[in-house]
């Protein structure tokens, strides 16, 4: 090889770390014929004692779903019966090895991940995966998944693709190397190299600065060009043959070869890479002897060997680019009759739709049942590409129709949203029936809500009710339930509607009866009946929905993710015991099923609880592992968007307002107006935890003055501390009586907690001690340590301003023990200072190790203290068993731990025996 020096080091180390024990990604960028395929075959030679394996996408195969995934792990699936059953059923379903019916992409690539990572457990593995750009989209997922999964698995995964990846986004946030043309010197010598005769210096310049320094056209242009050329007695052509004029010249080439040779080549092109008895089957189909590979041999289109693959992609490409229609015809009639239809359907149908011309009823169907057959699989993009087709192919107008919707709705899955909205635009105009033409634009809405923001969905879904009526009535409560969660988060202003118009149509509409226990229903008409009619008319239905869900058997998700729902609902009647076990419940589903996006936003809410119960170290660990997923899954994280309550706690002043300026500007771009309210109720409790009362005022009003489920009432104690001690009586008692109806409706114990503290914040008489003790014992029986901590603060710093400083160390000390050992730096530096006005000191908290670790350090720390084993942490967290040992051996050694019954009291992690921080 010559030059690419960097490269090399790259390749070399990612190899060695992979020998180490460690893993590695990488991936290799550039233009066609630039040299990334020569640098997987040095990756290759370098890789002594390392367990080899490759895989090269191929255009043709594009349409099948994890096809490329089952040729990268044919020679590993003699170890899928090690997998967990779960895994096992997804992998097997995905790669058409067992009869099953359904096959979640995400379970596929904890699979794949455990599947490589066993093999790579006894020898180290290298794995290289050329033309990525060409790979099937499930495939390309899931091999991002488990890239973005790796730590310490002996595992190295080397990725080339073109500059126009159009799946950019799954590999954008990897270590990536952009390959460009040689430099003038290593490019000159590449020439000589590939030159026999004479080479003039002149004409070598002109060559390198043609190609831009291109390997492959550097080496082909020896090649093509004549001595006279070279040596600079003749002209050489004008444009140079390079970058897409390669494909000219390879075009040229096959061009040249005899008639069945080229039909034989184009046969190749359009085959299946693993399956060369069908390419055999076919040529004799054809009446194509073996010998017509030998041109393509004798002419290096070919490389001679097991398989007689193309020697170089480009070649492939451009073989079946150049071909006429009638020939593609020809060909692809015979790969049908030589595909086998039990054992692939769906490359039988797509061969077959190929050689038709016009429409053609009995092939639209084929393609329509081998759709069904992609979909179970999981493969969506396959199963959209052939409802597509067989649309084109079907002669009734209303039935194409439905072909180009389940298409769009495939394309939605899938995450292909730019063939959404085309497919839709043909089908609508031929929609017959009010469900299909519904289903059109709740899917238009889906596609809304990630290309141009939340606040235009609950209209579009309001649409969608409309034009449905009373034809489904459980299609009907889909749409509002959808509605109501869009209109909630994206509060008010939205696009054409209000969220007090999208409450009134929850209202209106029919009971459902066939609900099943799980059902949200109650919870949106709960949630609605708060928006329209004020909170006394919503929390006996809010309070009963929670008790049925809490009673139901079993929790699903639902197309819009339950978990932030159910989570409003429970903070607006203040019970969060209702919220850690549903959520806790949803969590674990989620995770069973492999449903990351849903999972990633129970996590999130399961933080905010863990914030309220004083486990910040929690929270920060399950907000990382809330991000994680959404990495996982493709979707661009916002860094630390969810943590601005978190910072606020830890008095992390700077964070916070960073944070802030991030959740307005996605605020306002997304249409997420609940985000706003999320800010403002941080900036409160950092103020407050500053003594900045006049400020914390001024945040705590207008959430106050919107009223909106959930941060309408968990702001209320804050107003009323704030206003207590900015002076300000009047908007106390405006929000103690608001918070005095409310709490006593609610009646739980972290509202009647809530309600006794401010009653005893507002009270100037002796009284306010039994409201400050009320306030303290009922706040100790639910899991709201931080406003117990809170409660115990205030109650000191009453007894210290009395005189009565021995009872009041007792409190403070409470509380400051328990702020410090959090890390809620500013509550925890208020309490120290109270407890030195009453003479007794403090000392200030120190930064400890275990804030040292890192986010997954954390978490597996977590999880190992409850008692997991570390299988089990592998399988909650989506990573291998050795990345869990790396990281926990990590963890013994900053900790200074000999034995994981240590882990707990080195985290200071308070009622750890209530189990870990999500519910399973």
């Amino acid at each position: 090889m010559v030059g690419r020096f960097a490269e090399r080091e790259a390749i070399e180390q990612l190899i060695d770390a992979a020998r180490e024990g460690l893993s590695g990604v990488l991936v290799l960028v550039g233009e066609a014929g630039i040299g990334k395929t020569r640098l997987l075959e040095h990756a290759a030679a370098q890789a002594a004692g390392v367990g080899l394996t490759r895989l090269v996408g191929v255009e043709a195969e594009q349409l099948l779903g994890y096809g490329a995934l089952h040729r990268l792990l044919r020679p590993h699936l003699n170890r899928i019966d090690r997998l967990p059953a779960v895994q096992q059923d997804a992998l097997n379903a995905a790669l058409g090895l067992a009869d099953i019916s359904h096959s979640d992409r995400y379970l596929v690539g904890l699979a794949t991940l455990a599947l490589l990572s066993s093999a790579a457990s006894e020898l180290p593995m290298l794995c290289l995966i050329d033309d990525v750009h060409w790979l099937d989209r499930e495939s390309a997922e899931t091999l991002a998944f488990v890239a973005r999964r790796l730590h310490a698995d002996s595992l190295g995964l080397i990725f080339a693709a073109r500059n126009d990846l159009a799946d950019h986004r799954l590999f954008d946030a990897m270590p990536s190397l952009h390959v460009g043309g040689l430099p003038a010197a290593d490019a000159r010598e590449l020439l000589s190299l590939a030159v026999d005769g004479h080479l003039d210096t002149a004409v070598a310049d002109s060559i390198v600065t043609g190609t831009g320094g291109n390997p492959l056209a550097l080496i082909e242009l020896a090649s093509r060009l004549g001595a006279e050329q070279l040596a600079g007695v003749a002209p050489m052509p004008e444009p140079l043959p390079v970058s897409r004029l390669l494909e000219e010249h390879f075009r040229q080439s096959v061009a040249a070869l005899p008639s069945d040779t080229r039909m034989l080549l184009l046969l190749m092109a359009a085959a299946p890479t693993d399956d060369m008895a069908v390419v055999w089957h076919a040529a004799g189909v054809l009446g194509l002897p073996a010998r017509s590979a030998v041109a393509a041999v004798e002419a290096g289109i070919l490389d001679h060997g097991a398989g007689l693959g193309f020697r170089h992609p480009l070649i492939r490409s451009s073989v079946y680019a150049a071909a006429s229609g009638d020939d593609r015809r020809r060909i692809h009639a015979a790969l049908e009759a030589a595909s086998d239809p039990a054992r692939v359907p769906d490359r039988r149908a797509w061969h077959r739709a190929q050689a038709t011309i016009g429409p053609d009823d009995a092939a639209a169907a084929d393609l329509d049942a081998a759709s069904d057959w992609a979909r179970a699989r999981g493969g969506y993009s396959a199963q959209a590409l052939f409802l597509s087709k067989a649309a084109e192919l079907t002669v009734e107008p209303a039935q194409r129709a439905e072909r180009y919707l389940a298409a769009a709705q495939a394309h939605l899955t899938s995450g292909d949203r730019a063939a959404v909205h085309p497919l839709l635009d043909l089908a609508v105009p031929a929609l017959q029936h009010p469900s299909a033409r519904a289903r059109a634009l709740r899917i238009r809405a889906t596609a809304e809500l990630f290309d141009t923001g939340n606040n235009r969905v609950p209209a579009m879904m309001l649409d969608a009710v409309a034009e449905l009526a009373d034809a489904d009535p459980r299609m009907t409560w889909e749409l509002l339930y959808e509605a109501m969660h869009a209109a909630v988060i994206a509060r008010d202003p939205m696009h054409r509607t209000t969220l007090a118009d999208v409450a009134k149509a929850a209202i209106a509409a029919p009971h459902r009866p066939d609900a099943p226990a799980w059902s949200p229903d109650e919870l949106i008409k709960g949630l609605a009946l708060r928006t329209v009619y004020g909170y006394e008319s919503s929390v006996a239905t809010i309070q009963e929905a929670l008790a049925k869900l809490r009673a139901s058997a079993e929790l699903h998700d639902v197309a819009s993710p339950f978990s932030i729902i159910v989570s409003l609902a429970a903070d607006d009647v203040w019970d969060i015991e209702a919220s850690v076990e549903i959520v806790g419940r949803l969590a674990a589903e989620d995770r069973g099923q492999g449903a990351l996006y849903g999972l990633s936003l129970s996590l999130s809410v399961l933080a905010y609880t863990e914030i309220r119960n004083g486990r910040l170290t929690a929270a920060d660990a399950l907000f990382a592992e809330s991000d994680d997923y959404a990495t996982a899954i493709g979707l661009t994280t916002q860094g630390d968007l969810n943590r601005a309550l978190l910072y606020a706690w830890m008095g992390r002043e700077s964070d916070v307002r960073a944070v802030v300026a991030m959740m307005d500007a996605v605020a306002t771009t997304y249409g997420l107006g609940m985000m706003r309210h999320l800010a403002l109720h941080a900036l409160c409790v950092l103020d407050l935890g500053m003594g900045r009362y006049d400020e914390a005022l001024r945040h705590a009003l207008p959430v106050y003055e919107e009223d909106v489920p959930s941060q309408g009432n968990l702001v209320l104690p804050l107003l009323v501390e704030a206003a207590v001690r900015a002076g300000d009586r009047h908007t106390a008692d405006l929000a103690l009586k608001r918070l005095e109806d409310r709490a006593r409706r609610a009646g739980t114990p972290w509202a009647l907690g809530l309600l006794a503290r401010c009653r005893a914040l507002t009270d100037e008489t002796a009284d306010a001690e039994i409201r400050y003790r009320e306030s303290i014992d009922l706040l100790a029986t639910v899991p709201v340590a931080a406003e117990h901590a809170r409660s115990r603060l205030l109650f000191g710093e009453w007894l210290r301003r009395r005189k009565r400083r021995s009872e009041a160390r007792v409190h403070l000390r409470a509380a400051y023990e328990s702020f410090d050992a959090w890390g809620a730096s500013l509550f925890a530096e208020r309490a120290r200072i109270e407890l030195l006005a009453t003479g007794e000191t403090a000392r200030r908290r120190v930064p400890e190790t275990r804030f040292d670790l890192t986010p997954q350090e954390r978490q597996v720390a977590l999880l190992a203290a409850s008692g997991l084993t570390n299988a089990e942490i592998a399988s909650r967290l989506f990573i291998t068993t050795s990345t869990v040992e790396f990281h926990l051996n990590k963890v013994f050694r900053k900790l200074g731990l000999t034995s994981r019954r240590q882990i707990a009291a080195a985290l200071d992690r308070p009622g750890l025996d209530d189990g870990p921080p999500t519910s399973d």
